[in-house]
């Protein structure tokens, strides 16, 4: 006898940012009751109607306090994990951008779990994420970042000047 169960399914959509400022990354601690422990980018759902690009920037802010902007959409990821008490299986993909910062300010959202913020170097930034995938979108978009830093530099002062 077979017995063949078939688990409830759900995809969901997610945006997030790979957020540098001086060639540092920012990076959120999550610690919700001792699960869910360790370093991520910033990230989460989409809104209905809103665009996969306002979700990411909405999403950096209110996670990190950051107002960034958008340099470049980097590409999407996806995984799947189950709720827990249920058999519901999540798939979840990701909207990943490079984003700049114009400071270092930021202040973890407590109302999600996390409890540090921080920017870090680039080789900090990879040992201290914890999801593999993170760490792909994070070279990814600093290999970017590193190519075009000069060409995002005389943008910001360019934009800076002309709001003074």
């Amino acid at each position: 006898m077979t017995l063949n169960l078939k688990l409830a399914q759900t995809s969901t959509i997610s945006c997030g940012g790979v957020v540098i400022f001086r060639s540092r990354i920012l990076l959120l601690y999550k610690n919700r009751h001792g699960r869910h422990v360790g370093w991520v980018l910033p990230k989460g759902a989409l809104e209905p109607g809103e665009s996969y690009k306002a979700a990411a920037l909405r999403e950096v802010k209110e996670e990190t306090g950051v107002v960034a902007k958008v340099r470049k959409y980097i590409g999407k990821t996806q995984y799947s994990f189950y709720t827990i008490g249920t058999d519901q299986k999540i798939i979840k993909t990701v909207y990943w951008y490079l984003m700049a910062a114009s400071s270092f300010e930021c202040k973890p959202q407590a109302e999600e779990y996390f409890i540090d913020v921080g920017f870090y170097k680039e080789h900090e930034a990879y040992h201290l994420l914890k999801f593999h995938d993170e760490r792909q979108v994070m070279t990814r978009a600093f290999a970017e970042y590193k190519t075009k830093s000069n060409i995002y530099s005389r943008k910001d002062e360019s934009q800076n000047a002309q709001s003074k």
